[in-house]
């Protein structure tokens, strides 16, 4: 709650609590803020100490005045050009002379800041669990033998040489050796020779993006998709087109339009245990995909993140396409150790040079001492009895949220699978999240996944986060206020 003191007034204290919030990501360009009398309520001030806030915004230039309806978040970007800091860029992804075929293929990207995104969907506000989280809780993957590991690469003169000199190139050879046979699980036919270790998934996708891509260049990502998909390559300059995403895929209709249109030249696609929704690729979509790839002449990045909660027999495109236009990319954060910061990605033979290129002119080589670390977890059995533990753990963690989210009035819009639920509470989730971000728990907005950040009243929880009945008695209480 709001305190006064000598040294900040109520009103200045609110402003800079908001301002946090704008900054960080956490409210949205075009978020509407809660109407003068409702936030004196929520925070127990006066409403003259809240149109005092507000007026401190408005000076500050992150909100604006909507007359007989109310103050909203400024785009960020259009704020930076007011001052002379930044050009805007306007988006237009029809080509000149085009009329409009629907407003899917009309649309255009509004700006997200990526670091902003990230630092407010990790920022930790309270001890409470935090039902927005993306990645499991760090208890969850604590195990006895990493420390083992570490151990066992670093003793004597091998900590000295993995120390003092680089490693390999494309990573050390013996985690490549790991990952060749790891895939062969997964029926992917990828040789040591066409794997590159990187720092963590995100960094295997940027090595993609920075190797086939140049500034404007047109990029279909799935929609709902991964927040940070969308902030990362609306940072390079790059044209996003997004994807309806369904139950059984991508919907192929409005890429065949888009290739008719546009000439994409990348889809990024999360076939297995797709975030946010869990859906999983189906055979004959995943078919059908790779014939549009090959008649328009673009390449699929498969991100396979969640790859360890997910079947080794479900339908992946590197699979069926035997790395042939297919890119596949996938690490070990979500699963065993965030902090090691190990990825890769395994690529057609004809690209390997160029994506090598690209990664050393960014990191030069990845640290050899985790990776064969990580490499002995794999060869010794350990990562895969640890990760059949964690699967075991979250079907039972899913159980409970379940029953608790359907309680509390929510609609699974996707059956639940994986870490995360995709529900639909009947208010908007924006909203929603600024108040319950006022008692301490940090919700998942549908906005979030979507590329315009348009509202509505989907959001993404976490399975492993939302097992605590208080959470759902609160959440329960605040969309009531809506």
């Amino acid at each position: 709650m709001l305190v006064r003191t000598r040294s900040q007034s109520l009103s200045a204290q609110l402003a800079a609590r908001l301002a946090e919030r704008i900054n960080s990501g956490l409210l949205a360009a075009g978020s509407r803020l809660p109407s003068v009398r409702l936030c004196a309520q929520q925070q127990d001030v006066s409403p003259s100490t809240v149109v005092a806030a507000y007026d401190q915004l408005l000076a500050q230039g992150l909100v604006e005045a909507h007359k007989n309806r109310g103050f909203f978040v400024r785009n960020r970007a259009l704020a930076l050009v007011d001052k002379g800091q930044v050009a805007t860029k306007n988006v237009d992804l029809m080509p000149p002379g085009t009329s409009s075929v629907g407003s899917v293929f009309a649309a255009q990207h509004v700006p997200v800041n990526a670091t902003a995104l990230i630092r407010g969907m990790f920022q930790r506000g309270s001890d409470k669990p935090q039902p927005g989280l993306g990645a499991f809780p760090p208890d969850w993957l604590e195990t006895g033998f990493l420390p083992a590991a570490i151990r066992r690469v670093s003793s004597g003169a091998q900590l000295r040489a993995l120390s003092l000199q680089y490693g390999e190139p494309a990573g050390d050879s013996g985690l490549r050796q790991a990952l060749s046979a790891r895939l062969a699980a997964l029926a992917i036919p990828a040789t040591a020779q066409q794997i590159i270790t990187t720092v963590g998934a995100t960094h295997a996708l940027d090595i993609v993006s920075r190797t086939l891509l140049r500034t404007g260049d047109c990029v279909m990502v799935e929609e709902p998709g991964w927040a940070i998909e969308f902030a990362r390559l609306d940072a390079l300059g790059m044209r996003i087109l997004p994807v309806p995403r369904g139950p059984d895929g991508p919907d192929l209709a409005v890429m065949a339009r888009y290739c008719e249109l546009h000439s994409p030249k990348l889809f990024v696609s999360v076939s297995v245990l797709h975030n946010p929704t869990g859906f999983c690729l189906s055979p004959g979509s995943a078919h059908r995909l790779l014939q549009l790839a090959s008649a328009h002449n673009f390449v699929i990045v498969e991100d396979d993140t969640y790859s360890h909660l997910a079947p080794e027999h479900a339908t992946r495109l590197s699979a069926l396409d035997g790395l042939q236009r297919t890119i596949y990319v996938s690490g070990f954060s979500k699963i065993l150790a965030p902090g090691w910061r190990i990825g890769f990605l395994a690529a057609p033979t004809h690209l390997y040079e160029q994506l090598l290129d690209t990664k050393l002119l960014a990191t030069l080589t990845t640290p050899a001492l985790l990776e064969k670390a990580l490499a002995w977890c794999i060869e010794q059995g350990q990562l895969r009895r640890h990760a059949q533990q964690v699967r075991t753990r979250l079907a039972q963690a899913r159980g409970r949220s379940v029953t608790l989210a359907l309680a509390a009035g929510c609609r699974f819009v996707a059956p639940p699978t994986g870490l995360f639920g995709w529900v639909d509470t009947g208010v908007d989730t924006d909203a929603l999240a600024q108040r319950m971000l006022d008692l301490g728990y940090l919700l998942a907005p549908g906005s979030l996944f979507h590329a315009n950040r348009a509202p509505g009243t989907l959001m993404r929880i976490n399975f492993c986060t939302t097992q605590d009945a208080t959470f759902w008695q609160v959440f329960q209480e605040m969309r009531a206020s809506l």
